[in-house]
């Protein structure tokens, strides 16, 4: 059977050489689109096979990939997501990371299941896709503008409406390769971990737009695939659970939750007390929503009540629109930087992602320097004037453009936190939050969540690969039950290693977890019913495992090796006040580490995948280049 009379598929992807001005048409065989599926697994093939050792993140000849999978663009609500894969900029090994929006979805009804670009182009570039065509534009009148600019002039000079065509590009960070700078587009959806939107940057490749294509994604069994897709609607749309949290609200109900759990970062992780419980309230859905005037944005095929842009009604700066944010938006522009002002932490989250950088990486920098700015470590002459005191927004909205444009302090700032505190030296060491591959965590105080300190530590790619957050059924169909002691080190890495995999096989299909919920049997049963594949769940765990293994062979050939699996050292501290206060990990760190590594079939004292490992994964070229 030939990719295209595959269902879920087109078969054909789309390679772009900017150095060369070319663009060119592959097609994939059946078995590499079994093997791998689309989106993260796709990119993690063209990854290990195309970049070889001594190829930096920043070299014209680093693959930056953005795919969809065999679900995108169907009746399977939220799967116009995407993912990218590519060397990223904070680690210089393997990053992965998606967005959600309509670009998964538009890019297959225009004919592919992903791109592949290589080269860098001698000016500033844009690609456009329609239909089936792609042209590489000039984009110099694009030089400086930020993502919501860049979104708006290319659809007006391209005559596309606002939902035919969906656009993601790369603000002034990515232009100046900011190491944190994330892809941005669809007003506001961001794949932004481990520094894409450098990787973007170094191509000299402003945006990508691509129209709402004539094409359709067609599905072997269309009855079966409709019953799924709508079992997972009406699952949300009536757990009494999920149906008040996430759907009605997205997560801007996880605020004060959080904080009851001590996972809420709290200026740099010095306490786990939120300074004032009444304003902490302004927080959270039901607040934040009274205040402005809404507008849906629902993704692709979604019927959650998750993001809204906002038009402001009152005050110096009514009438200004700005985007929801996400929990993590709130976190590091609220309590990470010490600061109680919920318009103001929407009003830096919409500045970073207008500026195209990751608000993740971008709070812990910016409270690495307010921290150091406390302790004398760094006065007002280190940071350009401007007092850097915990919740002093006028400074941080400074420090952020300085950072965009890497100008004075910002260039250094510009480097992601692990550098900054490298650089400082001396004290800094122990104030950086980081992983000591080079990446950040989400915004979240990781000391009380074992799983995804560890989760995060392991990972390959700077975020997470092992499922997080799922609901008991979705434990259940894995054999799995809620953990009974969550500051258990035995039971935190067994954990995590019988969850490796599940979250990239799901960002291979590629679909939005709130969504699909990470149910490995729903997802396995929605493959089968759009390929016409006898396809079963544990097929599905097994290429989610392949993909983990085989982007940590990766980064093993690449220099990333085992030792650099370990937080630093305020990331892995001991909390001195809240739910989590005395914990550690760092006593059993090395425990952890080996039991995790045998349960993969990973040698215990390196991390390398075994070659019975890599054989039964259908890994076994990559023997040679690890062993």
């Amino acid at each position: 059977m030939c990719p295209s009379q595959l269902g879920g598929f087109t078969g054909r992807i789309l390679r772009v050489d900017l150095t060369n001005q070319l663009t060119s048409v592959e097609s994939l065989s059946e078995e590499v689109l079994r093997k791998y599926m689309g989106g993260t697994g796709l990119g993690a093939r063209i990854l290990y096979e195309e970049v070889p050792p001594g190829v930096e993140w920043s070299d014209p000849e680093n693959r930056l990939t953005l795919a969809s999978g065999p679900l995108g663009g169907t009746k399977v609500p939220g799967s116009g997501t995407f993912s990218v894969v590519t060397k990223g900029a904070l680690t210089n090994g393997a990053a992965t990371t998606q967005a959600n929006g309509f670009f998964g979805t538009y890019l297959k009804f225009c004919g592919f299941d992903g791109i592949v670009v290589h080269g860098a182009a001698q000016e500033l570039s844009y690609l456009y896709i329609s239909d089936g065509i792609a042209e590489i534009r000039g984009a110099t009148h694009l030089a400086g503008k930020d993502t919501r600019e860049t979104e708006d002039i290319i659809k007006e000079e391209l005559g596309q409406a606002e939902h035919q065509m969906s656009v993601f590009s790369i603000g002034p960070a990515g232009e100046n390769l900011v190491r944190f700078a994330g892809i941005v587009g669809d007003r506001g959806h961001i794949a932004a971990h481990n520094g894409v939107g450098a990787v973007m940057g170094s191509k000299r490749l402003k945006a990508i737009a691509v129209t709402r294509g004539k094409g359709r994604v067609m599905v072997k069994d269309s009855d079966r695939f409709s019953t799924l897709a709508t079992g997972l609607r009406q699952r949300v749309a009536t757990d009494p659970v999920l149906k008040e949290k996430v759907n009605k609200w997205g997560t801007l109900y996880l605020y004060p939750v959080l904080d009851k759990l001590s996972w809420l970062p709290i200026k740099n992780y010095t306490t786990n007390i939120y300074p004032d419980k009444e304003k902490q309230q302004t927080f959270i859905g039901p607040y934040i929503r009274s205040q402005f005037e809404l507008k849906r944005r629902p993704c692709w095929a979604c019927q959650m009540h998750h993001c809204h842009s906002y038009k402001i009604t009152k005050g110096p700066l009514a009438g200004r629109i700005v985007e929801e944010p996400e929990y993590e938006g709130l976190a590091a522009w609220g309590s990470q930087i010490g600061q109680t002002d919920v318009l103001m932490a929407i009003l830096l989250n919409h500045q970073v992602d207008c500026l195209g950088m990751d608000c993740n990486e971008s709070g812990w920098v910016i409270g690495l320097v307010m921290e150091c700015y406390e302790k004398g470590i760094m006065t007002e002459k280190d940071t350009d004037g401007l007092e850097m005191t915990w919740g002093n927004v006028e400074a941080v909205k400074a420090m952020l453009n300085k950072i965009a444009n890497r100008q004075g302090v910002g260039d250094l700032l510009a480097e992601g936190t692990m550098r900054v505190a490298q650089h400082l030296g001396g004290e800094a060491l122990k104030l950086g939050i980081y992983t000591k591959k080079g990446a950040t965590p989400r915004s979240h105080d990781h000391r009380g969540n074992w799983h995804e300190l560890f989760d995060t530590c392991v990972s390959s790619t700077g975020t997470l690969e092992a499922g997080w957050s799922l609901q008991p059924p979705e434990l259940a169909e894995l054999g799995l039950s809620p953990l009974r002691d969550p500051f258990s080190w035995e039971e935190i890495s067994t954990r995590v290693a019988k969850l490796k995999g599940i979250l990239l096989f799901e960002d291979s299909m590629v679909t939005c977890k709130f969504c699909t919920l990470s149910s490995m049997k729903t997802l396995a049963e929605l493959v089968k019913a759009a390929t016409g594949w006898q396809f079963t769940m544990e097929e599905a765990i097994e290429i989610g495992k392949r993909i983990a293994t085989l982007l940590r062979a990766f980064d093993i050939r690449h220099g990333i090796t085992g030792d650099l699996d370990a937080p630093s050292i305020k990331y892995g501290s001991t909390p001195i006040d809240g739910a989590a206060v005395g914990r550690s990990t760092a006593p059993v760190w090395e425990q952890m580490l080996r039991n995790h590594h045998k349960l993969l079939g990973w040698d215990e004292a390196t991390g390398k995948p075994l070659p019975d490992t890599l054989k039964c994964l259908g890994l076994e070229h990559t023997i040679h280049d690890i062993w």
